[in-house]
């Protein structure tokens, strides 16, 4: 399997040795030191002797004989990424951290649905509703209506402002919506700006679906016990958790939250670097207290991003810059450093990239969290405090050599780049959904001849389970854990979130032999009325009930990030085929003349009246 440039130099320089102990953060370190002293981001040398600041030789006490001397020296690499983050638009940010370093954990969607032809679409193929929200669903009269309506059951509250069977309050008229061949077909949503060339359905027709083996189906990643599985399948079982527990966790160490799985890592180090090599071109490295697997970007467009540990807060622009600015200069600093020469050397070596104490504090954060960094100041004002700082680890955190790009758009797309098998087995492995539609031809074409051994293996290898439909193909995690996000969730949001996207496919889903590019356009009104009905419907927490623009930017963001809507350059959204997993499954058959959408027929007896 072909290796990118970009990660060789990762494998050089970054790790160093095979355990990870040695070298820098970036290939061609001299070329990039001499592009950044040009550019003007290298500090002047540093002070000695007379010169030198009065308070160095407490800083040598404390920070002990490794602090006598120079001050500390940030990597070039490091350091021009940094200013790169800076200089970043938020999404252009994230796409760059996940370029950068690679730390981003796998997201699969759960609840698989019933088995079905590979050549249905997810718009009216089985739905996993049923799996999601237990629901008492009332029955359905005969004539039922072609989409499936929403239960009132939904949740055991009291509704406030809704009517049973009528739309909300919230919701303007329905303009009426004709079988698509009548002569005063009308619909309420264009299809301009929609993708042309997207598959029809019956494009990944063909063969059965294919799921994971039985036994790694739903194993957890690192908590699974198998000492009761039998001896022959203990192996196997192991190396399963294993792979999850790093397809989750990029970075595992032996004193981490983690740590319980690392054994098994080190245990099966041999096989699983072969396999993620072969598979995904990914390399592992295994060291004696810590376990990196250097993912690939995912290109533009990843909807992924850093989050704050303990307050769940998103990285801005200014946060990822303090964080490769603080890197630059831990992956050479001494064991024991002294809290406020480390906030000296980043003002020092980079004068122009001011923050705000959150932002500083939020890079801080993801150190400790990484294990980077030891226990950090209760008090942000305490800069006497004395910081462990685990070389180690600060030089296994960058994926790739910033030096070999020209600019951030630059790296985004060498990272991403690979041959088409690898580079779609990785959008399998990473994302929810891997649509047909959105890869470039000779990825596609890949898929539509790989669709049943392309996914197998690496369901075999994940324990997840393959879901192939007309559109493209998603790996299932029946456990719900091989994903930072879940939907369903326990929480208020996603719970909210389901509501929103199960009504949103009932309202637009297209009809059968509707002519659809895939996506379909989600009006705005639509959103908010239906988050509208939500609020007065169920009970929700008193900040949306105060800002209902923060539930519907809180609940589309979350949505977003599973691939479930995409976003259009005019500001509106687009709801894509997988989203209609989490609806009832529509009546693909209602009594001619019946459904909400059709004219009804005229009853015999009133004929005869006219007549």
């Amino acid at each position: 399997m072909e290796q990118q440039e970009y990660a060789v130099g990762a494998t050089r320089v970054a790790a160093g040795g095979p355990d990870g102990r040695r070298g820098a953060a970036g290939r061609g370190t001299a070329d990039a030191a001499l592009a950044v002293h040009r550019a003007g981001f290298l500090p002047a040398a540093a002070p000695s002797g007379a010169d030198a600041a009065p308070g160095a030789a407490a800083e040598g006490r404390a920070d002990g004989p490794q602090a006598a001397g120079p001050d500390l020296s940030p990597d070039p690499g490091l350091l021009r990424l940094a200013h790169w983050f800076a200089a970043a638009g938020p999404g252009t940010a994230d796409d760059l951290c996940t370029a950068s370093f690679g730390l981003y954990p796998a997201r699969h969607l759960g609840a698989p649905a019933e088995p079905a032809d590979p050549g249905v679409s997810w718009w009216h193929g089985p739905t996993a509703h049923g799996a999601t929200v237990a629901r008492a669903r009332r029955a359905r009269a005969t004539g039922a209506l072609r989409r499936a309506r929403r239960d009132e059951a939904a949740l055991p509250v009291v509704r406030s402002g809704a009517k049973p069977g009528r739309p909300g309050r919230h919701r303007k008229p329905e303009r009426v919506r004709l079988l698509p061949g009548t002569a005063a077909e009308a619909q309420d949503r264009s299809t301009a700006g929609l993708p042309d060339g997207a598959l029809a359905g019956g494009a990944l027709a063909g063969g059965a679906a294919v799921g994971g083996a039985a036994a790694g189906a739903g194993l957890p990643a690192a908590e699974t016990t198998v000492g009761e599985l039998p001896a022959v399948e203990l192996p196997d079982a192991e190396r399963r958790i294993a792979a999850r527990l790093l397809l989750a966790h990029p970075l595992v160490t032996a004193s981490g939250p983690h740590a319980d799985g690392f054994p098994l890592i080190r245990r099966h180090r041999d096989w699983l670097t072969e396999r993620f090599d072969t598979l995904l071109g990914y390399r592992l490295v295994v060291g004696p207290r810590h376990a990196r697997l250097y993912k690939s970007g995912l290109g533009p467009g990843a909807a992924r991003r850093l989050e704050h540990p303990a307050t769940g807060a998103p990285f801005t622009p200014a946060g990822y810059a303090q964080l490769s600015l603080a890197l630059a200069l831990l992956v050479d600093a001494p064991e024991r450093l002294r809290y406020g020469r480390l906030l000296d050397a980043m003002r020092t070596a980079a004068p122009g990239l001011t923050a705000e104490p959150a932002d500083l504090a939020m890079a801080l954060a993801a150190l400790a969290a990484w294990q980077v960094l030891g226990d950090l100041p209760a008090d942000p004002a305490d800069t006497d405090v004395v910081l462990t700082v685990d070389r180690e680890l600060a030089r296994a955190v960058p994926a790739g050599p910033p030096a070999l790009a020209a600019d951030a758009a630059d790296l985004v797309r060498r990272a991403a780049e690979a041959e088409p098998a690898t580079a779609v087995r990785r959008l399998l492995a990473e994302t929810p959904a891997v649509l047909a539609a959105d890869l470039p031809e000779d990825q596609r074409t890949w898929l539509l001849e790989h669709r049943l051994s392309g996914p197998a293996a690496l369901a075999e290898f994940l324990g997840l389970e393959a879901e192939l439909r007309a559109e493209g193909v998603a790996l299932l995690d029946p456990a719900a854990e091989l994903t930072d996000l879940a939907l369903p969730g326990a929480d208020t949001l996603a719970h909210a979130t389901l509501l929103l996207v199960e009504r949103l496919v009932e309202e637009v889903r297209p009809l059968p032999g509707e002519a659809t590019d895939g996506d379909v356009p989600i009006p705005d009104a639509l959103i908010d009325g239906v988050l509208g009905d939500i609020t007065d419907e169920y009970g929700l927490p008193t900040h949306y009930l105060a800002d209902r623009t923060a539930l519907r930017r809180d609940a589309l963001d979350l949505l977003h990030r599973l691939g479930l809507i995409t976003p259009t350059p005019r500001t509106t959204w687009l709801l894509r085929p997988p989203a209609a997993r989490y609806a009832p499954a529509p009546d693909l058959h209602p009594v001619p003349g019946t459904g909400r959408h059709c004219r009804p027929a005229p009853a015999p007896a009133r004929e005869e009246q006219r007549a």
